[in-house]
């Protein structure tokens, strides 16, 4: 029998993969990268059950559960689905389309007169051991995260942050969130991130910024106040124990 096999079904199939690729990237970094593959199995096994060798008694009890199954899915990733389209809702959502159709990157290059204060601030902070916790925005818009805090709209300094995150300061609790080159707001609150892989030597900076490197692109700069180590989570990565020079190369780099 002749199939035939154009340009649309290639698209297709192309979408498909790249949309089980998305999603397979998506739940590896959150950690629940088990439940993805049980789920993929559980419908491969419902295929081969159903339609391969028709079995119809566990047929008909795997296509009840089928039938529920989107709702099951909307409970167990209502995370992940949140972050997706929050992404999708951003221009970050939106940059391969430039991407694909412009013969020059459009990327955000930072500015080394605007990296330059922060990590001398958190340099200084760690030598003071002054524990902090700062997030810098990227493509994704953080604004759900600004309205939790107080708003400052500052220009930014090195000195204004370890003023923040001095320890008699009422700011210094939660996350200063810098966007458009300005403190927007001071004692942000953060989602936790829940991935069991964490050191137990790390506390909720660290678990924070995570949190926030899973949901957004958001590079995330925590001080500890134990070590005084500075640490940079990045796309659900942490980098710990950093330098001025290393940490200066992780925030200019896209």
């Amino acid at each position: 029998m002749y199939l035939h096999f154009g340009i649309e079904d290639a698209i297709d199939v192309l979408l498909v993969a790249f949309f089980l690729y998305k999603t397979y990237r998506l739940m590896k970094d959150s950690g629940t990268i088990a439940i993805f593959v049980g789920v993929l199995s559980f419908i491969a096994a419902w295929i081969l059950v159903s339609q391969v060798f028709e079995m119809r008694l566990m047929g008909a009890i795997m296509d009840k559960f089928i039938s529920v199954g989107f709702l099951v899915l909307v409970i167990l990733f209502q995370d992940e689905i949140r972050r997706f389209l929050l992404i999708l809702g951003s221009n970050k959502g939106w940059k391969f389309l430039t991407k694909l159709f412009s013969p020059k990157p459009n990327q955000i290059q930072e500015d080394l007169s605007y990296i330059m204060p922060i990590v001398l601030a958190s340099m200084n902070m760690a030598k003071s051991k002054t524990g902090a916790l700062i997030v810098l925005q990227q493509k994704v818009n953080l604004g759900l995260y600004i309205e939790t805090g107080e708003m400052l709209n500052a220009a930014l300094s090195s000195r204004l942050l370890e003023n923040i995150f001095f320890k008699n300061s009422p700011l210094h609790d939660g996350a200063t969130i810098i966007a458009d080159k300005k403190i927007k707001a001071a004692a942000c609150i953060l989602p936790v991130s829940q991935r069991t892989d964490i050191p137990k030597e790390l506390g909720l900076r660290h678990r924070s910024a995570l949190g926030i490197s899973q949901e957004t692109d958001a590079k995330v700069i925590v001080v500890s106040e134990e070590t005084g180590k500075i640490s940079l989570a990045y796309k659900s990565k942490l980098h710990i124990d950093l330098t001025g020079e290393e940490l200066q190369k992780l925030l200019i780099a896209p």
